[in-house]
């Protein structure tokens, strides 16, 4: 038979052309093809024009969904931005260090951010704040405290469980470990964080907080000076070190005359 004799395509019937764009998931088309429609037949846009805005809003919904979906799953404690720092509050820190970090040039480099201070100077905002502007970038992040992550392990561990539990930890771009030292940490649990440290080692990035100098890390893992060495060799290999200092914003009104 002459394919030029064959009789044209019937319509697409708009329950049927629904039904699809539901099946793909296509949400933004679906909501607007009709109206768009309209709009391309009034201002004369040709057919790729038309698919143009319809493809160009369906990106822009998974895009924004995608990271709304990032921000969940980094489990902040609440969200945080750089524009919200109180930069007059610390009596010492870095400003043009800190505001480097947020290229996230250091997620790229696989390398760690290391923040240093005492208790309220702004350590877990900067922290919170860098990783919200990761997961915006498009990076995946997961935020825990240093205990929730040694205790989570260490009941993955009882349970026989420890391998996929410490792919969590390992899997994202941006692991945040904060307040790293506001609590003792026995040898079983520093053996575990050794272990999530030692696999992310050039394969990840690590940002840490903590209110203990370096000099100090041995008393916070139960005085073992090897695994501590261990630890800090891996960290500070590729990492930038920050150090805050200042009383606690927390504290202002008791503070502040």
């Amino acid at each position: 038979m002459d394919q030029s004799q064959a009789k044209p395509t019937t319509a697409m019937p708009p329950g049927d052309l629904d039904r699809y764009l539901r099946e793909l998931k296509c949400s933004f088309i679906a909501a607007h093809y009709g109206a768009l429609a309209t709009q391309a037949a009034q201002k004369q846009w040709s057919h790729v024009d038309y698919l143009g805005r319809l493809i160009e809003g369906e990106a822009h919904v998974r895009r924004d969904r995608a990271t709304q979906n990032r921000v969940r799953q980094a489990h902040f404690p609440v969200i945080k931005t750089l524009e919200q720092f109180r930069w007059d509050w610390p009596t010492q820190i870095n400003r043009l260090q800190v505001q480097h970090h947020f290229s996230l040039g250091f997620i790229k480099d696989k390398a760690n951010l290391i923040y240093l201070g005492g208790v309220g100077v702004g350590k877990t905002h900067l922290a919170t704040a860098l990783g919200y502007t990761a997961c915006l970038q498009g990076y995946a992040v997961l935020f825990a405290s240093a205990i929730d992550v040694i205790n989570t392990l260490a009941a993955a561990k009882s349970a026989g469980r420890l391998k996929p539990e410490l792919k969590k930890y390992t899997k994202p771009a941006l692991l945040i470990l904060d307040e790293l030292g506001y609590l003792p940490i026995d040898k079983s649990g520093a053996d575990l964080l050794f272990q999530v440290i030692s696999l992310r080692y050039e394969q990840g990035s690590i940002m840490l907080t903590s209110n203990r100098a370096f000099k100090e890390w041995p008393r916070m893992f139960n005085n073992d000076s090897t695994l501590t060495a261990a630890i800090l060799d891996r960290l500070l290999h590729h990492a930038d070190t920050v150090v805050i200092e200042g009383k606690s914003f927390r504290m202002r009104g008791q503070i502040e005359p």
